[in-house]
């Protein structure tokens, strides 16, 4: 029997675009090269990652919130955004609280003030986390699979034709039949390769370095993020945990490898200290290459992570990236598979997602070039230093890094459209996030009128009707969601019906 969608790469991306797919009710195949899901990459500190706002809003309002943060490495109190760092200082300052960094500047959480955003609203996603990526795969994969996922492991997508009906994919000695090929098999990716997807950008500066080691003489390093002359490098966090920047136009050959005594040469002459390494348990690198495909669509194969974009790791933006690509394309493929989708619906998926992905890559690239070891970056450095120690800088890059500002650009004049919706609290107790559990979208009625009521059961199925009384609602009178939870139209007073009713048929399609 065919499947309505295979997916190639069971990493994060993957595993939610699965579980998405699956909520709504569709039949999907991941396939996954590697046998075993666990790796020393993944695990701990190693496996670090950011989740910014929009992923943590993602999983609160898929009900999986809990879950992640059970399995997370740590997380951020709500009302006091930050992680704790110690402090060497002797002032009556407080203490750095560590809020994301860019290119090694770290920024202070105490200086933040979110206070003019109109429609933030403290709740239990307004806090990000770091999460280990083995944590975040077996949370996925045990929702994914509840839900009638299925994963092949050790299948690595060697081939795939495509025909007008669907797509015949070739794993290892298997064939399989499906409506869609989604790969989300990371930045080398097979899929991306075999359907001739072009994948501009522009070529390394850099070998970056992530490693565990131990170290002889852990003294010589001072902690955290630390610029020098020759590139950068990062001490902690967790016990033993190396990062490395090195500006040698990405000569290493990746596929060689990082031996004890090549990552010590290299991260002597990055800190200049003569610090040694003990021990080295594991190791990887990475470039600052910088790639998009020009269109994560082609015919019934899309593209969504690190096959559809690839940059450093500066900033933390490439899992949240892809998450945001998984929570963006699901509801809208589903629809497609279902039949109720309009006709230019799945066009809006590269529409929207591909603005946030040129946005990352030239966010790393901003931070590469004022790390360049040469005076004219240095000078450029001081400068962002200074206005990052500003509370406006502050908020500034707090709030880009953040993902909080995200915004699609979508039809309408009112500042909510195209924005991840507030996470309002109701007179009963009860939260905006969690009516969004089920997939559907969400017509939210806050002064109760009975002409919206008959409006919004019309799409009965695809839109949920709810009227509730909220404790602060904004100014805001009603809120239709799209199933990602991004605000497709708001009125403030007097909705107009016509443009509502034009709005929910240019996302939900004709009446049920």
């Amino acid at each position: 029997m065919p499947y309505d969608v295979i997916i190639a790469g069971a990493g994060p991306v993957g595993l939610f675009l699965a579980f998405e797919l699956g909520l709504a009710g569709t039949s999907v195949l991941v396939l996954e090269r590697m046998e075993d899901p666990h790796s020393p990459l993944k695990e701990g500190w190693m496996g670090m990652r950011g989740l910014n706002f929009p992923s943590v809003d993602a999983f609160y309002r898929r009900g999986l919130l809990k879950d992640v943060r059970e399995s997370s490495l740590a997380w951020m109190e709500a009302a006091k955004p930050g992680f704790e760092m110690n402090s060497q200082s002797k002032t009556s300052a407080p203490p750095l609280r560590f809020a994301g960094h860019f290119a090694g500047i770290m920024l202070d959480a105490n200086k933040i003030d979110l206070s003019s955003q109109q429609y933030l609203v403290q709740g239990p996603s307004s806090a990000g986390g770091l999460a280990s990526l083995e944590g975040l795969e077996e949370v996925l994969a045990e929702y994914a699979l509840k839900l009638g996922v299925e994963v092949k492991r050790g299948m690595p997508v060697i081939d795939f034709t495509e025909s007008e009906d669907g797509v015949t994919v070739q794993a290892g000695n298997e064939s399989f039949q499906c409506k869609w090929l989604v790969g989300c098999d990371g930045g080398r990716s097979t899929v991306r390769k075999l359907a001739g997807f072009e994948f501009a950008g522009t070529d390394p500066e850099f070998t970056g370095y992530s490693a565990w080691v131990e170290i002889a003489d852990p003294e010589k390093l001072s902690p955290g993020f630390n610029l020098t002359p020759h590139g950068m490098y990062v001490n902690g966090p967790g016990p033993g945990r190396i990062g490395l920047v090195d500006f040698d136009n990405a000569a290493f050959d990746r596929d060689h490898e990082i031996t004890l005594e090549s990552l010590q040469a290299i991260l002597r002459r990055v800190s200049n200290t003569d610090v040694t390494i003990k021990t080295l348990h594991v190791a990887t690198s990475y470039t600052d290459r910088a790639r998009q495909a020009t269109t994560y669509r082609k015919g019934r194969v899309l593209l969504a992570g690190d096959a559809a974009h690839i940059h450093s790791p500066l900033g933390g933006q490439g899992l949240n990236t892809g998450l945001g690509d998984a929570m963006n394309l699901g509801w809208k493929l589903a629809a497609t598979i279902k039949g109720w989708a309009p006709e230019d619906l799945l066009d809006t998926y590269t529409a929207e997602r591909h603005p946030v992905g040129a946005w990352a890559l030239n966010w790393t690239r901003a931070q590469v070039a004022i790390m360049r070891p040469n005076p004219h970056a240095q000078a450029i450095t001081t400068v962002i230093r200074d206005l990052i120690n500003t509370k406006d800088g502050a908020n500034y890059f707090v709030e880009k890094i953040s993902g909080i500002l995200l915004r699609y650009d979508l039809p309408g004049d009112h500042p909510l459209i195209g924005r991840s919706a507030p996470d309002l609290e109701f007179e009963d107790g009860s939260r905006l996030g969690p009516l969004l559990q089920d997939g559907t979208g969400l017509l939210l009625d806050l002064s109760a009128t009975e002409e919206l009521s008959t409006l919004g059961r019309k799409w009965n199925g695809r839109v949920k009707y709810v009227a509730a009384q909220a404790k602060d609602n904004k100014g805001l009178a009603a809120l239709l969601l799209r199933p990602d939870g991004f605000v497709a139209w708001a009125a403030d007073a007097d909705p107009n019906l016509t443009a509502l009713e034009e709005t929910i048929s240019r996302w939900f399609g004709s009446p049920a």
